[in-house]
């Protein structure tokens, strides 16, 4: 079988064995937000986690949206939490769910009935040889859950409940304690940062024990005096630092980030110094310390989350390592395109810059022409697309051929459809399988469309055109005309045997 991939869009994009990574991309070349897929062309869903360095290789933890969970919607269920790992930042293999979440417990504690669960963070501890991963609930009473495992991709299992020194007499699955963060220090003692919401968002700092498992009692209050949350705690150089979400806004894009340093993880705390007025576009999410030969990097992560949507799959990130004045305070941040801190001496092609939209549905219709390159059946085309909004029609997908103008002409050649259930929340691949003969050099357009009258489905797109034939086109008039769309070409692939 040979495949034709448009418009440089070559499987080896997704597929390509792992090189060191020089950047990071943030944001393309006009300031959008990138979409970070998987080595299958997937999205990256894993949300308000953290990533964390283990043997040379990068994990990235975080709550899943895919399956359509949307807070406070009462009958939205819970995902669960992903893992994905990384050799380079760049390229993410989806190692799957951290746990079953789909068990009758999980979507009792955390469905849309409830308040969710979120932010997974996972630390080693040497002596007992378990990953140690630490979640926010608020089914209980101390507003955590802690799970073990041999391997940092799991299967995690529960352990017994923790306590804490705050909060301990309040009522069970109230708002107790919130996001938090789990912090080794050099000597293998560690921590927990969080957030007490019984007093409008002060930030603990607590002990743990040997095992990692549960508080010790020795704490410090009131690291912030309130309105805050997200808290991540690392040490740089003997003093200690402790970066947050000030002020604390959930699901908030550009909320402020400050911090406060200590001599010691239980203070005393310095006053608070803001670097960020927006997080780069996002909330403060983690601050991880990787270690890189001689080199300690201290790379801060922020959520940009969708416009506060209550469903936050199509929310992207942002990364970039902290920088240091000499007295060691962190500079201001810039909010930079790219991240240039790991240094290569391997060549590396990155990924391409994909981001998402969403307006298939009702007038509005997708348009992606493609040239056959040999004769042939066309045997599959994937694309990337998603819902939201709660679509009351499928997806269609058809292949005509071009005329002259480079419009379709005549009858679809072939047409499907998709079920909405089918459809998942966040940008992923999805195929069909025409099964129709092609022309080499014929020029072709598959078309994607909805009679759907709520919501709308998705598609992910790259604003830079490597081929002026395999463009891709709008109609809002329900596929009357087509107009293209300078320089674009969407995220889909055909295989023609």
């Amino acid at each position: 079988m040979k495949k034709l991939i448009l418009l440089g869009l070559l499987a080896v994009i997704f597929m390509q064995k792992p090189a060191s990574a020089q950047t990071i991309k943030n944001f393309d070349k006009n300031g959008k937000q990138v979409t970070k897929f998987d080595n299958l062309g997937n999205a990256v869903d894993a949300h308000d986690g953290e990533i964390a360095l283990f043997n040379g290789v990068y994990y990235l933890y975080g709550t899943s949206y895919d399956c359509g969970f949307e807070w406070g919607n009462k009958t939205a269920p819970f995902c669960g939490f992903k893992t994905y790992s990384s050799t380079d930042l760049q390229h993410w293999t989806d190692r799957g769910f951290m746990f079953d979440a789909k068990t009758p417990v999980w979507q009792t504690r955390c469905d849309g009935k409830t308040y969710g669960c979120f932010r997974p963070h996972v630390i080693y501890n040497k002596k007992t040889k378990r990953y140690v991963l630490w979640i926010n609930v608020y089914d209980n009473r101390v507003g955590y859950r802690v799970f073990t495992s041999k391997t940092p991709v799991g299967p995690f299992t529960e352990v017994k409940e923790p306590t804490l020194a705050v909060n301990s007499e309040m009522p069970v699955a109230g708002l107790n304690n919130g996001d938090h963060d789990t912090f080794v220090d050099d000597d293998g003692t560690a921590y927990l940062a969080y957030t007490d919401w019984r007093t409008k968002g002060s930030i603990v700092i607590e002990k743990l024990s040997a095992d990692y498992l549960t508080g010790t009692g020795q704490h410090v209050k009131s690291v912030t005096t309130g309105n805050t949350e997200a808290p991540a705690l690392f040490n740089r150089k003997g003093k200690y630092y402790l970066i947050y979400s000030d002020p604390n806004c959930g699901y908030c894009s550009g909320t402020g980030a400050s911090y406060r340093t200590a001599p010691s993880p239980l203070g005393p705390w310095s006053d608070g110094i803001k670097i960020s007025d927006n997080s780069c576009g996002g909330q403060p999410s983690f601050v991880s310390t990787i270690k890189l030969n001689s080199e300690t990097i201290f790379l801060f992560g922020s959520d940009l989350w969708n416009n506060a949507a209550k469903n936050e799959a199509l929310a992207n990130f942002y990364w970039a390592p902290l920088t240091f004045a000499a007295d060691g305070s962190i500079n201001p941040m810039k909010c930079e395109q790219t991240a240039n801190f790991i240094k290569s001496h391997a060549p590396n092609k990155p990924a391409e810059d994909f981001t998402t939209g969403c307006d298939i549905g009702k007038n509005a219709q997708r348009l992606q022409t493609f040239t056959a390159a040999k004769s042939g059946a066309l045997t599959k085309i994937s694309f990337t697309t998603f819902q939201t909004g709660y679509p009351d029609a499928g997806l269609s997908v058809e292949v005509f051929e071009l005329d002259n103008a480079g419009r379709p002409a005549g009858n679809a050649l072939s047409a499907a459809t998709l079920t909405v259930d089918s459809i998942s929340w966040s940008a992923r691949n999805i195929a069909v399988k025409p099964n129709i003969p092609v022309i080499a050099g014929k020029r072709y357009a598959v078309v994607i469309k909805s009679a759907t009258t709520k919501g709308c489905y998705g598609f992910a797109y790259s604003d830079i055109l490597t081929d002026p034939n395999n463009v891709a086109l709008i109609s809002n008039d329900n596929g009357a005309t087509f107009s293209a769309e300078r320089n674009r070409v969407l995220k889909l692939e055909v295989a023609i045997r």
